[in-house]
């Protein structure tokens, strides 16, 4: 059973899994170290899109073997991102990556509709995974990066794209707790009456593959001693695996304290509704978080 990101370098590494990387903009000490060290487990092979003569500097100051990398030489960065994305919009990758490539760049080329990699009338969402020491297995969540403030709609898409990513880890039947400021179905908070409607189409089976419930405030949805103390019946209140936020404030609040007040806590984030998953890790991001990025995205590519 798959509860952290250890287990998941262990899975892949079991299986022998191997997909073929490709980073935009590859210039970077974080995004070449991570992409060095997967690559070292064995379940990537790594293209990196860059100036050739920065990423040979950059891997020599890492004392990082450069041989163990394609290197596809591009000194300007948009058109890197450009010949990237079209890498794997053309089947020569699995995964895109983001380097040190600014998130505009990165998304222009992935939306471009001749060589991006969004279907037509797709969504574009985001879709991160937390470890968390303190909870007993990993949590997925959406959208504290792309969404603002999804619609029905979209809450619907994200709850099958939350599905999706966490089925791919092994779980078959995951938990979603549609979030909101209190478990209780109130008329005057949008939050909770989309997601009392979202728990009744995962029980008639419109949103399959999944046990959803809602509104669930977060104490509840992973806390199973507030569970007990507010007296909820409830398949998921307690033990969820995914949580749906109601806008992307929320989720990114949420995202960012266990980042910054958690200790131990491990992240890894990818957009999904692309026709392949695309790493998004900020620049800023550690080579910890970069590589699990990487590895789930594998997971979901490999699922």
């Amino acid at each position: 059973m798959i509860t952290s990101f250890s287990d998941v370098f262990a899975e892949l590494i079991a299986q022998k899994v191997c997909k073929k990387l490709v980073v935009a903009w590859a210039i970077d000490a974080h995004t070449i170290e991570a992409c060095a060290e997967a690559s070292r487990m064995g379940f990537v092979k790594v293209t990196l899109v860059g100036d050739e003569e920065l990423i040979k500097n950059t891997c020599a100051e890492g004392n990082i073997d450069v041989a163990q990398f394609e290197i596809l030489h591009e000194p300007v960065e948009l058109k890197a991102v450009t010949k990237a994305v079209q890498l794997v919009h053309d089947g020569n990758g699995d995964i895109l990556m983001k380097g040190l490539c600014s998130t505009d760049k990165y998304l222009r080329a992935i939306l471009n509709k001749e060589t991006g990699l969004l279907p037509a009338k797709g969504l574009l969402s985001h879709v991160a995974v937390i470890d968390n020491p303190l909870y007993r297995k990993l949590l997925f969540m959406a959208d504290m990066a792309v969404i603002p403030l999804p619609d029905f709609r979209q809450k619907m898409k994200l709850a099958n794209f939350l599905i999706s990513v966490a089925s791919s880890f092994g779980i078959s039947k995951p938990k979603i707790a549609f979030i909101a400021a209190s478990e209780q179905v109130l008329n005057s908070m949008p939050a909770c009456m989309e997601a009392a409607a979202l728990a009744k189409m995962c029980d008639r089976g419109q949103i399959q593959g999944c046990i959803g419930d809602g509104p669930l405030a977060l104490d509840v949805a992973i806390d199973s001693e507030s569970v007990a103390i507010k007296k909820v019946v409830s398949p998921v209140a307690g033990d969820a695996d995914c949580l749906l936020f109601p806008n992307i404030e929320s989720a990114n609040v949420f995202w960012k304290a266990n980042s910054k007040l958690a200790k131990g806590v491990k992240q890894a984030g990818m957009l999904v509704g692309t026709t392949a998953p695309c790493v998004l890790a900020s620049r800023s991001d550690s080579l910890d978080t970069k590589l699990n990025s990487i590895a789930a995205a594998v997971m979901f590519v490999n699922k």
